[in-house]
């Protein structure tokens, strides 16, 4: 890696990704690391229920296809974890259980596998689920300026058999990280040069603190085929770094002030989808739990949704623990879509969206999205 100069030094950060990883999980598990300050922007949005909807429950359908690749519902395994033997047992099951149910599913972080290719295993969910349809890698897009190149990526992409990647966009996590990686500068051109040459669709994907006006005009002129807006409101790293900082440290104390800093998961939904048009995918994610905040995020302009938390506490318990959740999940999606009389997706994207506190007026229909 670009700022680890021997090979003590490299492997004391090898070490220091895998203990950091675990420690994630522990967090991200027990901890209370759940974004303070503005909340997803979802909660208290309804849609518009139709008492006489003129459709059978069991003739909706929620397939949607993304990236090309079909899918039984608009919803993903948000990217958690890898690069450890727990973090595989986790990768395993979430796998498995979106392959059971149809959806697709983005990997953690794979840093951790290009510093020390040994723990691709714990990436490799394929062997485990070769039926998943949709897999998406990932690699925080600041490593571009810490000697990972095209090279690296595409082994990373190549070697889980992904078929897109999420770059990942963490500036408030790594300035809050104790260790973190905070050369930004110059990433847009990295951007432009590597992009076009990964060899599958590329993703922006924020980490918790949501997608501005200012950043979706520079995703825009990028090649990018999508965003992932992870607004605030779900677990916020900058927490989860505050907690692994020395106590009485400023990241320590920085982390927690800053824990809800950013743009919410409705918010940057509507920015994304204006910023980027109809051509491009916007999945919202972002405190995202249940089947309303998925069609709430659907007609406000989302794709899709994705999800981490839940999944990863279902996941701690058993692969059956996370086929619930996610089973569930789609029902609901379902019952919601048949009660405001939609029979498919883009049914679904076409209902108003009662902003909260709001009777009628205050409605978000097609036209307002645009």
């Amino acid at each position: 890696m670009g700022n680890v100069a021997t090979t003590s030094g490299i492997e004391s950060a090898r070490e220091l990704i895998s203990t950091r990883k675990d420690h994630h999980l522990d967090l991200c598990l027990r901890a209370d690391v759940g974004s303070r300050g503005p909340a997803t922007g979802l909660g208290g949005w309804t849609l518009e229920y139709d008492a006489l909807p003129e459709v059978d429950l069991e003739d909706v359908d929620l397939s949607v296809t993304l990236f090309g690749k079909k899918l039984r519902a608009p919803i993903l395994v948000g990217a958690m974890t890898g690069g450890t033997d727990r973090a595989g047992l986790v990768n395993r099951r979430l796998a498995r259980a979106a392959a059971r149910c149809g959806l697709g599913m983005a990997l953690g972080s794979q840093r951790a596998m290009i510093v020390r290719p040994e723990l691709g295993a714990t990436f490799d969910v394929r062997a485990s689920a070769p039926e998943l349809p949709l897999l998406i890698a990932n690699v925080g897009a600041v490593q571009l300026n810490y000697g990972v190149g095209t090279s690296e990526i595409r082994s990373a992409i190549e070697r889980v058999g992904a078929d897109a990647i999420d770059v990942h966009l963490n500036a408030l996590q790594e300035a809050i990280q104790p260790e973190g990686d905070t050369r930004f500068k110059g990433l847009i051109a990295r951007l432009e040069g590597t992009l076009p040459e990964l060899g599958v669709p590329a993703i922006a994907k924020e980490v918790g603190a949501g997608i501005s006006e200012r950043a979706a005009r520079k995703i825009a002129r990028l090649p990018f085929a999508g965003v992932e807006v992870a607004g605030t409101g779900g677990t916020s790293w900058a927490r989860v770094e505050s907690h692994r900082a020395p106590a009485a440290s400023m990241q320590a104390e920085v982390g927690e002030r800053l824990a809800g800093f950013g743009v919410s998961t409705a918010e940057s939904v509507r920015i994304c989808r204006r910023a980027l048009g109809d051509a491009r995918t916007v999945i919202a994610s972002g405190g995202v739990r249940h089947g309303m905040d998925v069609a709430v995020a659907i007609a406000l302009g989302a794709d899709a949704a994705a999800l981490a938390k839940p999944l990863l506490a279902a996941a701690d318990e058993s692969e059956d623990a996370v086929v619930r959740v996610l089973e569930t999940l789609i029902f609901e999606l379902k019952v919601i879509a048949f009660c405001c009389g939609a029979r498919d997706v883009a049914e679904l994207r076409a209902v108003r969206a009662i902003a909260p506190g709001a009777a009628m007026p205050g409605v978000v229909d097609a036209e307002a999205r645009q």
